[in-house]
This record gives structure tokens, sequence and C-alpha cells, in this order.
């Protein structure tokens, strides 16, 4: 694989599971009110 290849890819990731972690940051401080 090419670096610029690899550079991308890592971008990708980061995205994805920083998405994640976000989303589940999120929730944990704002659970959803039961009705």
């Amino acid at each position: 694989m090419s670096v610029s290849a690899i550079v991308m890819m890592s971008i990708a990731i980061l995205a994805v599971w920083g998405g994640l972690a976000a989303a589940v940051v999120n929730i944990v401080r704002h659970p959803e009110k039961k009705d």
C-alpha cells in the first residue's frame, strides 16, 4: 500500500471510531427520557 492510501485509511478509521465515541459520550451525558 502507498503512503497516501495508508493516510486516507487512517483518517477514515479515525472518523468512524471518533464518531462512534462521540455518540456514546453524548448518550451517556444525555440519556433518553422514558415515557
